[in-house]
Parts: structure tokens; C-alpha cells; sequence
């Protein structure tokens, strides 16, 4: 079979069917869940990703791994969706995904940078720290993650604009 590992050969298998549904794959993971297996097929874009999408995309892999022996004769259960929140940041349409969230960087000399992405390019990402810009190359990042905001600045924004027309 050659030295790819199961997941590798699911992610080369899957790739091309999520691709045309217009979706980046970014994950797979088999889990053992009880005698069945999990089969969690994460899925992402520019935009972000509707349900009609996750649906569209389980029908196409789904439709693939019956007409293939991928995931051998057991049973396993299908779950197709997006990355959660605490996804890291670690291509550069991550960070574009981010845009105007707030995020935490974590760089090679060890130290953190929270702040708010301003933008993304394949070389790098600019942040906002504390109303001050800072360009930092991905070469010198270990990972970034979003942080979690009960209210962002955008949605009090739109409450101030709510508020307004009533």
C-alpha cells in the first residue's frame, strides 16, 4: 500500500470532491465510536460555509466512499462540517478567514501578540495591536488562534444602527 497513512489517503481521496463543490478540505479524522467508526470529513472557505453546503458535500462523499472500499465493509457514521472556533490559524486563508477578528499569536521567539486582523496575504498577516499595525511573516509564527468575543466591536456597530431606525 505504500507509507501514507489512512488519513492521508482519505484527505488525497476526498480533496477533489470537495473541491468541486467550491470548499477547501481542511481535515479527516477517524475515531472509533463504539463497533462503528466516526468519520469527521471539516470543510471550509472564504465566506464561510452554509448548511446547504455541508449538506451538498456529505452527499457527494458519501456517494464516493459507497462507490469505493476507502473505508473498508464496517459501519461507520458520516459527519461533515466546518472548523470550530478554536481551529488554529495555520495557513495563510486561515488568517484570511479571520479578518476583522480577534486573534492570538503565537511567535518562534516565544512570545504572544493578540490583535485584530486587518489583513492576510500568502507572506504574511497584519494585525491591529492596540490601534497600532504589525506585520508579522508566517515564517515567524508558530500558530494563532481566534479569541472567543461575547461582543465584538462590529456587533455593536449594527446594535448602534438597530437602534437608530427604530
Amino acid at each position: 500500500m505504500g507509507s501514507a497513512s489512512p488519513r492521508d489517503h482519505l484527505m488525497k481521496l476526498l480533496e477533489p470532491v470537495v473541491s468541486a463543490e467550491g470548499l477547501d478540505l481542511e481535515d479527516v479524522k477517524v475515531t472509533q465510536a463504539g463497533k462503528r467508526r466516526l468519520l469527521r470529513v471539516i470543510v471550509d472557505r472564504d465566506g464561510g460555509v452554509s448548511l446547504d453546503d455541508v449538506a451538498e458535500v456529505s452527499q457527494a462523499v458519501s456517494t464516493l466512499l459507497d462507490d469505493t472500499d476507502a473505508m473498508g465493509q464496517s459501519a461507520y457514521t458520516l459527519e461533515v462540517s466546518s472548523p470550530g472556533v478554536d481551529r488554529p490559524l495555520t495557513e495563510p486563508r486561515h488568517w484570511r478567514r479571520a479578518a476583522k477578528r480577534l486573534v492570538k499569536a503565537e511567535l518562534r521567539d516565544g512570545t504572544v501578540v493578540e490583535g485584530r486582523v486587518r489583513s492576510a496575504d500568502e507572506s504574511g498577516v497584519e494585525l491591529d495591536v492596540d490601534g497600532t499595525g504589525r506585520r508579522l511573516d508566517y515564517q515567524d509564527l508558530t500558530r494563532g488562534r481566534v479569541q472567543v468575543e461575547f461582543r465584538r466591536i462590529d456587533d455593536a456597530d449594527d446594535a448602534d444602527v438597530d437602534g437608530d431606525e427604530g
